[in-house]
């Protein structure tokens, strides 16, 4: 009488995809929230032009940013949102490029602070040894 249950049974071909939904909504959701906290660095407001992209590098380009108020801020510091002084920043710079010497050198100036303090960021990076810097700026909208 056993044979005859066992017969009759199929084996189940279905595999319940429920459970992997759940994991992939939890994931999507940890992922919305942490993607604009990875954003790097402070927020200014950059001036827009039109210009040429610079090439992708394999390693992180040095970029020092100058606040509206004047702040300097160095990706590579312990600290990447913590000002720093012209001093802290010439050296983190000498060090930096005295291991890398070809590492991309770019300055992220708000569009609205002085002249002179973007100039003044350039200066302190050629003393620490970039032999050229770039400017960070928006795609200028048509």
């Amino acid at each position: 009488m056993a044979r005859s249950r066992d017969k009759r049974r199929k084996p189940m071909a279905e595999i319940n995809v429920v459970p992997y939904i759940d994991v992939m909504l939890v994931l999507l959701v940890i992922f919305m929230i942490t993607a604009p906290l990875l954003q790097s660095g402070v927020e200014v407001s950059l001036p827009q032009a039109t210009a040429n992209v610079m090439p992708e590098t394999k390693t992180e380009p040095l970029l020092l940013t100058v606040s509206l108020d004047g702040s300097l801020y160095l990706n590579i510091a312990q600290k990447p949102k913590q000002v720093l002084t012209e001093e802290q920043v010439l050296a983190l710079v000498e060090k930096a490029l005295r291991l890398q010497p070809k590492r991309q050198v770019l300055v992220r100036g708000d569009k609205n602070v002085a002249y002179g303090l973007v100039v003044r960021a350039m200066v302190l990076l050629q003393q620490g040894g970039a032999q050229q810097v770039g400017l960070v700026t928006e795609a200028a909208e048509p």
